[in-house]
C-alpha cells in the first residue's frame, strides 16, 4: 500500500475542497472559500426501513426506499505497467498519465502489435485530467501557477488526427476548473463578460458554445455529460457555502428535484433518471451518502465515497469505503434497469479505492491497500 488510507482520505479531501473555485463576478472569477460546517443546513433524508432491490416504484424524498445491494463482480483483469501511474482503457485504446503528472502516452493495441506516441508537458505545465471514451481521448495541460489558460489535445481514434483547445479557442479556456467528455461532447470553464461559464465543445464539428453562466459571486464543478444531459455542482460564496447540483440545458440550470438543500456534492443523469451525493457532516466532506431518482421515486444508495461518482455505459458508479474492521473496499453499480450492485472488491486489508475511469464500455479502477496495491480493468 503506496500510502495509508487514513493519509489518503485526507488528501481526497483537501483536494475536492481546494475544486470549489471561480466565483462569476463583475471582475475575474473568484477563488471560492472552503465550505464549513452549517449546523442549521437541511439534512439528508432518512430512508424507509424496508430494503429492496426493485426499481419500479421507489420511496418519497422523505422516505426514499433503501436498496441492498447484489454482488455481480465483473471479469477483472490486471493492467501492465505500475500502480502509480493512472490508466484508463477503452478496451482498444489506453492512455497513462505517471504520477508526477509531467507526460502521457496513448497506445493502441491490436492484431499488428503496439503502436504509441508520447508527449511531456511543456515547461511549467502539468497534466491536469486524460479523458478516454470509444471515440476520443482529450489531455488537459494547466500552468502549474495557474496564470495562463488551460490547455487540452483532442485525438480522434478513429482518424489519429488532433486539435487544440486553449485561451485562443473561438470559446477560450481558463485556468483551471472542470473538465468532462462524454456523447461527442467536451466540457470545459471558460468566462464571459466577467462570468464563470460552461463552454461545450461538439467534438464532431469543433464548434464550441457557451451553454450557461454561472449568476454573479457563482462558481461550478464537478462537470458529468451523458447521453442523457449535461450537469454541474454549483456553489455559492457565502459563509457556508451553498451546495446545488443541476442540470444545465436550453442555457438554463434546473436544480436536481429532491436533493437536500445546500448538502450536494455531485451528480449525474440518465434515461428518465438522476444520481447525486450529498455530504451529511461538513466537516467529514470525504463522507458521502448516495441518493438515486426514478420517475417519481426516490432511492437510497447507501455510503460512497465523495468525489467518487462517474457515469460509464449507462450505468453510475461509485465508491464505498470498507464498511466494517478489515472487510473490502468497493466498487458499487446504479442503473434504473439492474438496481444497486458491488461489481469490484479490493483484496483484503486496510483499503481504499480511487475515483473509478470510464473509458466508454470499459473501467479501471485502482485499490490501494495494506496487503498490496493494484489496478484492474474490467469491459462492461
Amino acid at each position: 500500500m503506496r500510502r495509508t488510507t487514513h493519509g489518503v482520505r485526507y488528501a481526497v479531501a483537501a483536494v475536492l475542497l481546494v475544486a470549489l473555485a471561480g466565483c462569476g463576478d463583475d471582475d475575474e472569477p473568484k477563488a471560492e472559500p472552503t465550505p464549513t460546517a452549517d449546523a442549521s443546513a437541511t439534512t439528508a433524508p432518512s430512508p424507509t426501513s424496508t430494503p429492496s432491490q426493485t426499481q419500479a416504484s421507489g420511496g418519497t424524498v422523505d422516505a426514499p426506499e433503501s436498496l441492498t445491494a447484489t454482488t455481480a463482480l465483473l471479469d477483472w483483469q490486471p493492467v501492465d505497467g505500475s500502480t502509480d501511474d493512472a490508466v484508463t482503457s477503452n478496451g482498444t485504446w489506453t492512455l497513462t498519465i505517471p504520477q508526477d503528472a509531467s507526460t502521457w502516452q496513448l497506445e493502441k493495441r491490436g492484431a499488428g502489435g503496439a503502436s504509441s506516441g508520447q508527449a511531456g508537458a511543456d515547461p511549467g505545465w502539468k497534466v491536469s485530467d486524460g479523458l478516454l471514451d470509444e471515440d476520443w481521448a482529450v489531455i488537459v495541460l494547466q500552468d502549474e501557477q495557474e496564470q495562463r489558460p488551460s490547455k487540452a489535445t483532442v485525438t480522434d481514434l478513429e482518424t489519429g488526427k488532433s486539435f487544440e483547445i486553449d485561451g485562443r479557442s473561438d470559446v477560450p479556456t481558463t485556468s483551471g476548473g472542470t473538465w468532462a467528455l462524454g456523447d461527442d461532447t467536451l466540457l470545459h470553464a471558460t468566462t464571459d463578460g466577467g462570468a464563470y461559464c460552461l463552454a461545450e465543445v461538439d467534438l464532431e464539428s469543433r464548434r464550441s458554445t457557451v451553454a450557461w453562466c454561472a449568476p454573479k459571486r457563482h462558481g461550478f464543478n464537478a462537470a458529468h455529460v451523458t447521453e442523457d444531459g449535461t450537469s454541474v455542482l454549483t456553489f455559492d460564496d457565502s459563509q457556508p457555502s451553498c451546495r446545488t447540483v443541476v442540470g444545465i440545458a436550453g442555457g438554463e440550470a434546473t436544480p436536481f428535484p429532491g436533493v437536500a438543500d445546500c448538502k450536494a456534492w455531485e451528480g449525474l443523469l440518465l434515461e428518465d433518471a438522476a444520481v447525486w451525493s450529498v455530504i451529511p457532516r461538513e466537516r467529514r466532506v470525504e463522507e458521502a451518502h448516495l441518493y438515486s431518482r426514478v420517475g417519481d421515486g426516490y432511492f437510497d444508495l447507501g455510503p460512497g465515497v465523495a468525489g467518487t461518482l462517474t457515469a460509464c455505459d449507462d450505468a453510475a458508479y461509485f465508491v464505498r469505503d470498507p464498511q466494517q474492521q478489515g472487510g473490502p473496499a468497493a466498487l458499487m453499480r446504479w442503473s434504473p434497469d439492474d438496481g444497486l450492485s458491488v461489481e469490484y472488491e479490493s483484496p483484503k486489508g486496510e483499503a481504499f479505492i480511487e475515483q473509478p475511469r470510464c473509458g466508454g464500455d470499459t473501467i479501471t479502477v485502482t485499490a490501494l491497500t495494506s496487503s498490496g496495491d493494484e489496478q484492474v480493468s474490467a469491459g462492461l
